[in-house]
């Protein structure tokens, strides 16, 4: 599966007491209690009130060291929320557990070209940077005022993904496509161009964009439940997720952020089986979606597919 696409922040950026950043900077840390009150600030269904939980997290990533430490820590979260048996059986194999590094600039600063060029210079050393991401808040702030950046992410030939997940919907949408994005980040407000939707068999009539969407395969990165907290659906099982994957849509399922939605990927894909009864076959379907869709190495995806392939078989 594609994983978090906007700053997957474990839970330990917010509550270890090793990270002394935020005191150092006079900040009143919100207690998090089992991360009730940061779920209940990202629950408001609006995407800003969403992003302002951010403030906090961001707070203590203001240094090297500080990135470096919750880099490292969100693969340590990983594992434990449920990939222990996975870590074991790669390290009896000899080998190790891959992480890759998409670099994410926000619509509303004026930086992004800044941060496009650090991209490419960082995935020039450095392998495992393989993306580049433009979030953020949408509405207001379409991909095409980041041209300057997104052509040299193009020019330079490096993956790009761009969130499209806001009003005025559609347009959002097509402005990411015709930047040259290869996954649209979200995605769920796709529904706009499809009528008479079938929740249960996938059945719909689709409208040009949905309809170029569907035959070029473009990747949907979707998050459920924090497409539930923005206010984009009003329950998962009104997600378009189930009727876009039985459409033949490349749906991917994401947790977008661990720690605000509190939720993980196991979690998200139970959500999504119980509210649309999805097959075995369905959901190593999805898994294949999201490998599809990765931007790792081609040979290192071939493999992972052909693993999923005969654990679904």
């Amino acid at each position: 599966m594609c994983g978090s696409s906007i700053c997957p922040v474990p839970r330990s950026a917010a509550r270890s007491p090793r990270t002394t950043s935020h005191q150092n900077a006079g900040r009143q840390y919100p207690s998090l209690g089992g991360n009730r009150p940061v779920a209940r600030s990202a629950a408001t269904k609006d995407l800003l009130q969403y992003l302002a939980t951010f403030e906090h997290t961001l707070a203590v990533m203001q240094t090297a060291e500080s990135i470096d430490r919750v880099a490292a820590e969100a693969v340590v979260e990983a594992v434990q929320a449920g990939f222990r048996r996975g870590e074991s059986e790669v390290a009896h194999d000899g080998t190790a557990i891959r992480v890759n590094t998409i670099v994410c600039a926000m619509r509303t600063e004026p930086r992004s070209l800044e941060i496009a060029k650090l991209a490419v210079a960082m995935r020039d050393r450095d392998e495992y940077v393989v993306a580049f991401d433009l979030a953020g808040a949408e509405t207001g702030w379409p991909p095409s005022l980041h041209q300057p950046a997104l052509e040299h992410i193009r020019r330079n030939q490096m993956h790009l993904t761009i969130h499209a997940s806001e009003p005025p919907d559609i347009e959002l949408i097509t402005d990411a496509l015709a930047l040259g994005a290869e996954r649209i980040g979200h995605g769920v407000r796709l529904l706009a161009d499809c009528r008479d939707v079938d929740f249960a068999t996938g059945s719909m009539r689709m409208g040009r964009v949905a309809t170029a969407i569907l035959e070029r395969q473009v990747p949907l990165e979707l998050a459920p439940t924090c497409n539930v907290q923005i206010g984009a659906v009003s329950s998962i099982g009104h997600h378009p997720i189930g009727p876009f994957l039985r459409a033949g849509f490349r749906v991917n399922i994401n947790t977008d952020n661990r720690l605000m939605s509190n939720v993980s990927v196991s979690s998200e894909v139970h959500a999504v089986t119980q509210a649309f009864s999805l097959s075995r076959a369905e959901v190593g379907r999805v898994a294949l979606n999201g490998i599809d869709a990765s931007f790792g190495e081609w040979a290192e995806r071939q493999q992972i597919r052909r693993e999923l392939m005969a654990a679904y078989a």
